[in-house]
């Protein structure tokens, strides 16, 4: 099976939000084949899709040729860094995003560098991550000197251990940049005891600020929908019906441009770190 090209690009998705992914694929496919609460969208898209190896995360660069004239002196050609920075310039929305088809924390290193490099549009860069991996002290100050606004995943389906690292690093995020909590939430079965467990969590968790709620939509044999630890309905998704389990059932499910959430980026201006 194929793995992900290195070019980076700059895409529009199906909900019309512009997606940077400084990494694409997962490192958490090898040891939940499924995926983060069995059922990875990603995964399945690029799966049945375009049959790419969704489990090895590869690390996506800007191209810089140094061939023939185009390098002299030290310095490289910058074609492709420059049609990015242009197209996100242009784009009809106040924001770029940065973490759909895998996590930038796979890398913060290499995250943090693209993002001082698109900088230059003036867009709001939007990283969305469940800190797989994480941020050190001196990544923070650097993201305090850039416009960014880091979404923490996270959800009332986490273990303990994941609970704890997600809220912490939300909190001190604070310091460095705007911090969002986007909670992958449900709609708890408190008939069953481990649903009745969830929902709990799921309360406290929607007591923080900035909070953004994400519609979980499961397979229907998804082992959470299997076992009736959470409820599932028919929804109308853009253009489709999909199965999800609508935790709010005002949650906005439309195209981006007119979400009230805008990924938790309005007003972003930097930390105080």
């Amino acid at each position: 099976m194929k793995t992900f090209k290195e070019r980076i690009t700059l895409i529009k998705n199906h909900r019309g939000c512009y997606v940077l992914d400084t990494v694409k694929g997962c490192s958490v496919l090898a040891s939940k084949p499924r995926g983060c609460y069995d059922d990875c969208y990603a995964n399945k898209i690029v799966s049945r899709y375009v049959q790419i190896d969704f489990t090895k995360p590869i690390k996506r660069k800007f191209e810089y040729d140094s061939s023939g004239q185009l390098y002299f002196q030290g310095f490289y050609d910058t074609k492709h860094e420059n049609e990015i920075i242009r197209q996100i310039k242009n784009m009809d929305m106040s924001f770029v995003r940065i973490g759909e088809m895998g996590d930038p924390s796979e890398d913060w290193e290499h995250t943090i560098n693209i993002c001082k490099i698109i900088s230059i549009a003036k867009k709001t860069i939007v990283l969305i991550t469940k800190h797989l991996k994480m941020i050190s002290d001196s990544q923070l100050e650097q993201i305090s000197k850039m416009n960014i606004c880091i979404n923490t995943s996270i959800s009332a389906l986490d273990n303990w251990d994941e609970l704890d690292k997600r809220l912490r690093m939300y909190h001190e995020l604070k310091k460095a940049c705007k911090s969002a909590l986007r909670i992958v939430s449900c709609d708890f079965n408190k008939e069953n005891s481990e649903g009745k467990a969830r929902a709990k969590i799921q309360e406290e968790l929607f007591k923080n600020d900035n909070v953004i709620d994400t519609v979980f939509r499961p397979s229907k044999n998804n082992p959470l929908v299997v076992n009736g630890i959470i409820k599932t309905e028919k929804i109308r998704f853009l253009k489709q019906d999909v199965l999800a389990s609508l935790y709010n059932k005002k949650a906005y499910l439309g195209y981006c441009n007119n979400c009230p959430d805008m990924c938790g980026a309005a007003g972003t201006t930097g930390g105080t770190r």
